[in-house]
């Protein structure tokens, strides 16, 4: 496949609030990104021509922001809106090897829907997981560092060393990624053996430290899983927002201006991978 014939889908619904960050880091990369409000999935108030299919697209986003005001828990609503009618297909376009990426309250969305942390099965009918309110009991927004922990199973971390270290920021209130306590252990067990962990949160040094370098006490200073197959993938900290180095916090003083920055392997790696894959 060529580059310019991948079509991405920027799920939306009210509240999302980082679809263009998202659809700009696609389109940099000369893919084809597309705006699609959820309601045009499900074929609910839009005509005929404005209807889409999910495998219309080689690729689904869902970006961050505050979904449905985050009532009920964050995520729930849009998690549930997509389940109620949209399940089968989901699994089905999983199951074909088509990648999903949810960053933040994209990532709050694929838990909410069972297709992470996906161990057992593709989609389980309730959550596995979840993604509780930050141990600081507030929003934390501030540059986060991130360890690259994968070993080559994630499509979207291709391009990135095991071991790298990337500064991506994060901004979010319920990020505490938690699995049932009785069986907290064996998850992150089952995680580790299945090399589903993506990234996880470090100080500095490149050592796993608390507060303030893991925002909101995730288990395990996680903050980026995948399923079992490596093409669902999800992520609190914004890859989006440091597609450039002039994005970074520290550019003025290291005098990089237009390199890559942190984030944009993250998306070049899954172009590449959909290159090769279709």
């Amino acid at each position: 496949m060529k580059k310019e014939e991948i079509r991405v889908a920027v799920l939306r619904i009210e509240g999302t609030n980082c679809e263009q960050e998202s659809f700009d880091a696609f389109a940099r990369l000369g893919v084809k990104p597309e705006f699609v409000h959820l309601k045009r999935l499900l074929g609910i108030d839009c005509t005929k021509e404005e209807c889409r299919d999910i495998f219309d697209y080689h690729c689904l986003m869902i970006p961050g922001g505050f979904s449905a005001g985050d009532y009920v828990r964050a995520g729930a609503i849009f998690a549930a809106r997509m389940k109620s009618m949209l399940k089968d297909k989901l699994a089905e376009y999983v199951k074909e090897g088509y990648p999903i990426i949810g960053v933040c309250n994209g990532f709050q969305v694929l838990i909410e829907l069972g297709l992470l942390p996906g161990i057992d099965e593709v989609i389980s009918e309730y959550p596995k997981a979840c993604l509780m309110t930050n141990d600081s009991n507030r929003f934390e927004c501030r540059p986060t560092l991130l360890k690259h922990e994968n070993n080559g199973n994630c499509v979207f971390t291709g391009k990135i060393k095991k071991g790298e270290i990337r500064l991506i920021p994060s901004a979010h209130t319920e990020g505490k990624l938690m699995f049932p306590i009785d069986e907290q252990k064996r998850y992150v067990k089952m995680l580790e053996e299945n090399d589903q962990i993506v990234f996880k949160y470090v100080n500095p040094k490149g050592e796993y430290a608390g507060y303030p370098w893991n925002p909101n006490g995730s288990v395990s200073n996680i903050a980026g899983i995948c399923n079992l197959e490596g093409n669902v993938f999800g992520m609190m900290p914004h890859p989006e927002r440091v597609f450039y180095r002039h994005q970074h916090p520290d550019w003025t003083r290291t005098g990089k201006l237009d390199e890559p920055g942190d984030g944009r392997d993250v998306f070049e790696s899954v172009v590449e991978h959909l290159i090769k894959r279709f």
